[in-house]
């Protein structure tokens, strides 16, 4: 069983009203799936976090060594594309594309075992998890602190047990958004807040000083990922839990910031930490240092399908009567081919979402939808 050829789908979407994070602007939604091919036919999907020009290229690249090899060797596969390409890539699109590649082949290694990706990555602990509603964002011509606590109520009603929202937009502002989304949502259903590193250190403390007294579960990328020492720093002077990672690829990425006590919560993304293969071994980088785990999650169906496979093999932390379970990032905002492009959508029931079962990630694609979401130049 050998590659025969890798194909990319473009996906976009034009939005009516564009939204703002703390560090990116979205007026479309543009999203990169990828398809590895095999000589018998066999396909596996795949997506690939980040910016879908700069990933189909580099996947474009991979393709002339992944041709002829075998898609069950994913280890193999995986070392052999990261070392073509390692001296200029350790870190960014070069193994967000590798990341990619390397789901769509633990797709297939699923198909033909007749097994869910879950199971071969161990063994499914459960069959379904909790999801946590992420929305909120700056949108054009709209009350900032009245829209996010319009939203997060409703997010709370739809029946998540938690909800995050975005800041980064200056402290003073930050903070009336959050007060009114705590008292939108009630004392009960769990508030994290994410600031797409739009502080630095000092803004950070003194937000998350001030922000501890609306009960936040985590306080996520408060500054830019380079700066390991202002996390530490964020971390030591403020006292809500830190997380952060969803940029920091590959083992070697999360290596220093785990050894030197940076976050509480890391949050690896499956679709840019080097898919299955290397998120497996940041899982046990975590087991190691004693920190929590949870996926970062912006993507179509085809991630969801994903981290939900990698999500039922984790094991519990710590396996006892009542573990501590992983919960699901489940993004809310506007993207009509998020679940189009699986003729199953996964969607959330009461804020609990179930794991496919079936082979590989267990999703067929809808390749009508790829069509009808592909951009104008590509159709």
């Amino acid at each position: 069983m050998r590659i025969a050829e890798v194909r990319t789908h473009l996906l976009e979407h034009r939005l009516d009203t564009a939204f703002e994070s703390a560090s990116m602007r979205f007026d479309k939604r543009v999203h990169l799936l990828v398809e590895v091919i095999c000589e018998d036919g066999t396909t596996g999907w795949g997506e690939c976090l980040g910016p879908a020009g700069p990933n189909a290229a580099t996947v474009a690249a991979y393709a002339n060594w992944l041709k002829g090899m075998n898609p069950l060797e994913t280890e193999k596969v995986w070392a052999t594309l990261y070392n073509a390409l390692r001296d200029q890539g350790q870190r960014g699109v070069t193994v967000t594309a590798l990341s990619g590649i390397d789901i769509g082949l633990w797709d297939i290694k699923g198909k033909v075992l007749g097994q869910p990706v879950s199971v071969l990555l161990g063994g499914r602990w459960r069959e379904s998890v909790r999801a946590y509603a992420t929305g909120s964002f700056k949108r054009d011509g709209v009350d900032r602190v009245a829209d996010n606590a319009e939203e997060c109520g409703g997010h709370a009603a739809a029946g998540f047990h938690a909800v995050k929202i975005k800041i980064g937009f200056g402290v003073e502002e930050d903070l009336r958004v959050i007060e009114a989304v705590r008292e939108a949502i009630g004392p009960e259903t769990r508030l994290m807040i994410d600031a797409n590193h739009g502080y630095d250190a000092m803004e950070a403390i003194r937000l998350g000083q001030q922000a501890a007294q609306f009960g936040i579960d985590w306080f996520e990328e408060p500054v830019v990922p380079e700066q390991l020492a202002a996390y530490r720093r964020v971390r030591a002077e403020q006292p809500i839990p830190v997380a952060g990672g969803e940029t920091w690829h590959t083992r070697w990425g999360h290596a220093e910031p785990l050894a030197t006590g940076c976050v509480d919560i890391i949050q690896p993304d499956l679709c840019g930490v080097g898919g299955f293969t290397e998120m497996k071994r940041v899982a046990d980088l975590c087991t190691l240092h004693g920190v929590r785990l949870v996926p970062h999650v912006w993507g179509t169906a085809v991630q969801i399908a994903a981290s939900l496979q990698f999500m039922a093999a984790m094991v519990p932390n710590p396996v006892r009567v009542n573990p501590i379970e992983p919960i699901m990032e489940f993004d809310r905002t506007h993207n009509p081919f998020r679940q189009a492009v699986v003729k199953t959508p996964i969607e959330h029931d009461g804020g609990v979402v179930r794991i496919p079962d079936a082979p590989g990630l267990g999703i067929e694609i809808d390749r009508e939808a790829l069509a009808r979401f592909a951009p104008a130049e590509a159709s």
